[in-house]
């Protein structure tokens, strides 16, 4: 599974992750190889600032030393990253007539099942803004998907809470919704930060294959 490098200098990488590729090592021999230790074979000082599930494509970002590190980790935690996704889900969701709908709805671990999480009145605040890109399949539906928190499985599990799952998920759709597709249908397009040490505006785009 080939890794796409977008951008690269002395403080930042920006990378394009396969689907079906960890983002860091798992637990256990048989997942060490993982975006972070391919990429540390060539940029030995890249550090993970953030992740993608295994079974999700698109842009990633590492950083390169401890004080593009730092700044970087502060920029996600003050929500100072723009990130958005693309994804197929199962059917077509009700809208009103604002441009983003919002789903605002906690999420918890779901500590018999994990790795799943679950939408949970103790949970964690978690909210989603999504659009519309493409209706014209008649089972299934492109949007947008701008993850204004950052929790784990975030975008699988609210989607799933509304009703429509994003094809091809294992872990959060039925049987016959991850059976549509060979892989998870959601993809990272788009990421725009200001680089951790120049304070430029960078923004970087990615198509999805699907």
């Amino acid at each position: 599974m080939p890794i796409s490098v977008r951008h690269v200098d002395p403080a930042l990488l920006v990378l394009e992750k396969p689907a079906g590729l960890l983002s860091v090592p798992g637990r256990g021999p048989d997942k060490q190889d993982c975006l972070s230790a391919r990429v540390q074979q060539q940029y030995p000082d890249a550090q993970i600032v953030h992740r993608l599930d295994m079974a999700t494509s698109g842009l990633m970002l590492m950083a390169r030393g401890a004080q593009a590190l730092s700044i970087l980790n502060r920029a996600f935690a003050n929500r100072q990253i723009d990130k958005r996704y693309q994804a197929l889900i199962c059917g077509r969701p009700a809208c009103n007539d604002s441009p983003w709908q919002v789903i605002d709805l906690p999420i918890a671990v779901d500590w018999p099942n994990r790795p799943r999480r679950v939408i949970a009145a103790d949970g964690k605040p978690s909210l989603t803004r999504w659009r519309l890109v493409d209706t014209a399949h008649p089972a299934m539906t492109r949007i947008d998907l701008e993850p204004v928190t950052g929790r784990s499985h975030q975008l699988r599990v609210h989607l799933q809470a509304i009703g429509h799952p994003i094809v091809g998920d294992a872990l959060y759709g039925s049987d016959d919704e991850a059976a549509r597709a060979d892989r998870l249908m959601l993809h990272a397009t788009h990421i725009r930060l200001h680089h951790p040490l120049s304070g430029e505006l960078l923004a970087f785009a990615s198509e999805p294959a699907f």
